[in-house]
């Protein structure tokens, strides 16, 4: 797998001067895997196929100065990988390409001085990372915006405050200024924050309602994949059932907790993967196509960082799932 077919996460090893730099919003990290296929490779070797443009000898003075580690430790430019190991990079800002404004067009669903919510189609990353530094809805909103977006997550995610994944759609919040930032995370981490999500999952739910309260961690087995594991961080999903049907189910989801693919996890160690999701997914192939994961934020209700007027968006469900819905009801129906 290549640097640029990867979506990497944000992480938090931060290391030296460099490091300080990038909490300061100068520069970006992010992590990933050691392919199998690379097993025997020197260090410096596989960082230059994974980080084109970039010289052996520049990315040797980054793994000395400890803005490169693997598996969290300080390693030797000329050290063998065996397959597996967790990457992490610091990249400073003088490595980071510019992140243009593109004029594609926004679904706005709300919109003033402070915040901006948008409804994320299918396919689109929230905000650049190694490999995606165009097209992605940071891209976007940079054209709307211009210079009104916080900068408190660096010059990568201006007014990211939280994100959904590439292949979910609906409502993400955009913070204008470091204010309001400051004050929507403070919602996040407080789990104040509403998020309603809507799925379809594979076979029928028995319950009406249940809450799935189970740990999530990183999967110890493949390091781009989180799983419920005892040692992991503290997760609660809110499950209702809206419909079943023979051998589905379209549910409500909310989230007390925001955890990395908590929603997909939870819904795949509870044996209703998510209709079409290409990682925690069913291999059985469903008869008809799904477009991807059934999985869509379809409403955000947050208290507004100025006024403290209480605010509720919602994102009507795309088309792609409407007409899963559609062919649901039909087989449903006998037709």
């Amino acid at each position: 797998m290549s640097l640029k077919d990867m979506d990497f996460p944000r992480t938090e090893l931060n290391t030296g001067s460099q490091a300080e730099a990038d909490r300061s919003g100068s520069g970006d990290s992010f992590s990933f895997c050691i392919d199998p296929a690379e097993a025997g490779e020197r260090f410096d070797k596989v960082l230059a196929a994974r980080i084109p443009g970039q010289s052996r000898s520049y990315l040797k003075k980054l793994i000395k100065e400890g803005c490169i580690r693997m598996d969290g430790r300080p390693v030797k430019p000329s050290a063998n990988v065996s397959g597996g190991e967790e990457v992490s990079v610091i990249l400073p800002v003088q490595m980071l390409p510019d992140i243009l404004p593109e004029d594609i067009p926004l679904d706005v669903l709300y919109e003033d001085d402070d915040v901006l919510v948008v409804n994320k189609p299918k396919d689109m990353v929230v905000h650049p990372a190694a490999g995606h530094y165009s097209g992605t809805l940071v891209n976007a909103v940079l054209f709307h915006c211009g210079d009104s977006l916080s900068g408190i997550n660096g010059v990568l995610r201006p007014g990211i405050v939280h994100r959904i994944d590439k292949d979910t759609t609906g409502s993400v919040i955009i913070c204008k200024n470091d204010a309001a930032h400051r004050c929507i995370a403070e919602q996040l981490a407080g789990h104040t924050i509403v998020r309603r999500y809507r799925a379809i999952v594979l076979g029928n739910i028995r319950e009406d309602t249940l809450t799935i309260r189970q740990p999530i961690g990183r999967d110890p087995s493949d390091r781009k994949k989180m799983a419920v594991r005892p040692d992991g961080k503290t997760a609660v999903t809110h499950v209702t059932v809206l419909q079943r049907f023979e051998d589905y189910t379209y549910i409500e989801c909310r989230l007390e907790t925001g955890r990395t693919h908590q929603i997909r996890v939870h819904l795949a160690w509870k044996k209703h993967p998510i209709l079409g999701d290409p990682v925690y997914g069913s291999r059985r192939k469903p008869p008809f196509e799904t477009f991807g994961q059934c999985l869509h934020a379809m409403t955000l209700g947050f208290h507004h960082p100025v006024t403290g007027v209480y605010i509720e968006t919602e994102a009507p469900l795309p088309e792609y799932f409407q007409k899963i819905l559609h062919r649901l009801s039909e087989r449903n129906n006998g037709k």
